[in-house]
């Protein structure tokens, strides 16, 4: 390869997003557009991102991409629609404006490789965070990122894959500063949401082109300090109906999947929006388990019946269930994508002690010390009387490990050259 200097080279990290009002099902599957719209949680890059280097040269003479180190097929139909979709909107900015700030851009092949910084078996929808990271470059958390970031969600369990890293740091690269939502969605659906932080709302929109669905900040991260986001780790087997396949069969057999988005979802989706500005965690904490609740029962509706959760994921739920009862209050909420994984919402002062709650439900085998991870927790002991309502004979190794974090940022750009991701060949730089 020659040694010329690449025309552009962007690094952006992304982040993943939980739904509380959840999406499942498209009324276009090549536009990507739900047939209802969805609100979610941007968790914090402190715990869970996707970083995304794109490189576009000259001297390249084919797109590449590198998920985790692991070098994958880049005619994967999903990212191909992110790269000619990114590249179409540079063009548009280039012709609506006097001069290219790069001339030869638009023929030139791009390189790009992602990773995230948790660990595959936490279930966490990277392809979201990997297509919002995609876009923002110059076209753009659980199962492998690739496979994610293809929009493959069957892959793992879990909650839904981020793409949308990967169209934020693509659009970077190339220069493109619109709105970047129909970009991210056509990589995954959920992408989009992962383009902001704070709590995100994807509007399905009306229109058959889809220039109307796309994602809208509710709230940014700053609005509510204390709440806080656990992800307890369940289960990393994979599914036996993938997401994509589950969709397609619950919009073609499922009544109460068509009840739910047309007469549920749009008051839900008020009302949730209503919780986060007011900061009434009770409400939102019902109506997030409600809707979870909701979501799979519509699995259930579906013919043949699909089924994600596992025994371990109703312990989960019953646990949550008594230890509210047992203060009176809605103090602990429960959501499940479509997996067996547990997101659980609290807020900060509850956080110790339902975490000894979970560990006396759950204890840990031989990875006590690492049973906990992201944000340090203060030991709490479990009150007898508590320990009392649960009623829970423990199930030791049920959850495998806690991911502790909090409400963060969308998309954030990195200026330092040394955090590029591919070295000056375009190539993945060595593991350190």
């Amino acid at each position: 390869m020659a040694s010329e200097k690449p025309l552009a080279a962007v690094t952006c990290t992304a982040p993943v997003n939980i739904a509380v009002i959840k999406y499942w099902g498209k009324r276009d599957e090549e536009l990507v557009l739900p047939i209802n719209s969805s609100l979610s949680v941007t968790l914090h890059q402190d715990q869970l991102k996707t970083t995304t280097t794109a490189v576009i040269s000259k001297d390249f003479t084919e797109d590449r991409i590198w998920l985790n180190g692991r070098e994958e097929d880049v005619g994967q139909p999903r990212l191909q629609a992110c790269l000619r979709e990114i590249r179409c909107l540079a063009r548009k900015r280039r012709n609506s404006r006097d001069g290219d700030p790069l001339p030869s851009s638009l023929s030139c092949k791009v390189h790009v490789a992602s990773v995230n910084n948790f660990p595959t078996a936490a279930g966490l929808a990277s392809s979201a965070a990997g297509y919002a990271c995609l876009a923002g470059v110059g076209l753009s958390p659980v199962i492998p990122v690739l496979k994610r970031l293809m929009g493959e969600k069957h892959c793992r369990p879990g909650v839904q894959d981020q793409p949308g890293q990967h169209t934020y740091t693509l659009a970077r690269v190339y220069g493109v500063e619109s709105d970047l939502s129909e970009v991210a969605r056509r990589g995954s659906g959920s992408a989009c949401r992962s383009l902001y932080g704070g709590f995100v709302e994807w509007q399905m929109g009306e229109q058959a082109d889809g220039k109307d669905s796309i994602a809208r900040q509710v709230a940014p991260e700053s609005h509510w300090p204390e709440l806080r986001v656990l992800i307890l780790v369940v289960s990393a087997e994979k599914k036996l109906t993938g997401s994509t396949v589950g969709m397609r069969a619950s919009v073609e057999t499922s009544p109460l999947l068509r009840f739910r988005a047309e007469s549920v979802v749009p008051a839900r989706m008020a009302e949730m929006a209503r919780c986060i500005r007011e900061r009434d965690f009770p409400s939102f904490a019902q109506l997030t388990m409600k809707d979870s609740n909701q979501f799979h029962a519509t699995c259930l509706d579906t013919f043949p019946p699909i089924s994600y959760l596992n025994a371990i994921s109703w312990r989960i739920i019953h646990l949550v269930h008594r230890f509210n009862a047992h203060h009176g209050d809605t103090k602990v909420a429960y959501t499940f994508d479509a997996g067996p994984n547990a997101v659980i919402f609290t807020l900060d002062d509850t956080v110790a002690e339902f975490v000894a709650a979970v560990w006396h439900g759950f204890p840990p085998g031989s990875n006590g010390d690492t049973f906990l991870k992201g944000l340090q927790v203060r030991p709490a002991p479990l009150s007898a009387e508590l320990q009392a309502a649960l009623a829970m004979e423990p199930t030791p190794g049920g959850v495998k490990y806690i991911i502790v974090t909090q409400v963060g940022p969308g998309p954030q750009i990195l200026d330092d050259p040394c955090a590029h991701l591919l070295g000056p060949d375009g190539l993945p730089k060595p593991a350190a």
